[in-house]
């Protein structure tokens, strides 16, 4: 790797720290702010760890987290002064420790053609658009992508769904609106396995986790690819909207029952985000996070990282 290519490389990390940083900056301007309010008051002791662990539970980290980060910085150090820097060094590596077994990459099957991945989530959670930036990487990549416009409900969505086919110079199986879905990725599956093709991504209409009917939908796509492909779908992403804060872990739940979830995806990381949310998720559920988005750009969606989400979180500089 030549000094040019090299530095490119080292701008453009930069670049998405900074806007990581900027996309987080809700929650870590409101948790810095009131750590160093608390900690600027008197030395550490139970009182202040309390209310550390209190303020972490208004961030959406969750109790069991909170009381986990709380209680590290406590350890050894009451009756000590200690600087607001030293606590959120603290609070990033016990986030950092929680999230490293979620950020797993999603990992594409060669030799399973097409490896079908079906997207999920609740209205205006950002679907299309990942799916789009989903077909653009895999693209960039060298994968033949095809994309099935499995969100019968929405005509814009049809719509949405062929401009990032042409964009990523990926076919795109649709339908008329209103169509029945479960034939149409039917029909998808079909295509892509005639035409070898490498990924196929499957839209689904956005539901509400709590409409029965919807989510029995959901269901019905699911059990139709099997007759097709017993293994798929080999991957079921659920995007999660990052503004919506603790409604994110009932949508995990729904969705993991009905669609068999097996990683996430976070978007809206634009500056209004309540980025706790993710630490409560990985610690409740488990489920890799493969994906975090802080844009509407084709470029705005990058392999989730720990250490750098870690940070950003807590408000640490780089």
């Amino acid at each position: 790797m030549n000094d040019s290519t090299t530095q490119t490389s080292g701008d453009s990390r930069q670049s998405w720290w900074r806007r990581l940083r900027g996309g987080l900056s809700r929650t870590s301007s409101a948790i810095t702010a009131a750590i160093t309010d608390l900690i600027s008051k008197r030395k550490l002791d139970a009182g202040v760890v309390e209310e550390l662990e209190e303020l972490l539970i208004r961030a959406d980290f969750g109790v069991d987290v909170a009381g986990r980060i709380a209680g590290a910085v406590g350890e050894g150090r009451y009756d000590k002064i200690i600087s607001s820097e030293e606590v959120k060094a603290i609070l990033a590596a016990e986030i950092e420790k929680i999230l490293v077994p979620a950020a797993r990459p999603l990992v594409i099957d060669g030799a399973s053609r097409p490896f079908v991945i079906l997207v999920a989530g609740v209205n205006g959670s950002g679907k299309t658009t990942t799916i789009g930036k989903l077909a653009s990487r895999f693209s960039r990549e060298g994968r033949q992508v095809m994309l099935a416009a499995g969100d019968t409900f929405r005509a814009a969505a049809i719509e949405q769904l062929k401009i990032w086919g042409e964009r990523t110079g990926s076919p795109v199986i649709a339908g008329a609106q209103g169509a029945d879905a479960a034939g149409l990725v039917f029909r998808a599956l079909e295509a892509a396995r005639a035409q070898a093709i490498d990924v196929l991504i499957v839209d689904t209409a956005g539901r509400l986790q709590t409409k029965a009917g919807l989510m029995g939908e959901l269901q019905k796509i699911v059990r139709v690819m099997k007759k097709l492909d017993p293994a798929a779908p080999h991957a079921v992403l659920l995007v999660l909207d990052a503004t919506i804060g603790q409604n994110a872990l009932s949508q995990v739940r729904e969705f993991l029952k009905v669609a068999g979830v097996t990683g996430l995806v976070m978007t809206k990381l634009d500056g209004t985000a309540r980025g706790g949310i993710l630490v409560a998720i990985a610690t409740e559920y488990r489920l890799p996070v493969h994906f975090i988005g802080i844009g509407e750009g084709v470029d705005d969606l990058a392999p989730f990282g720990a250490r750098e989400f870690a940070q950003a979180l807590a408000g640490i500089e780089r």
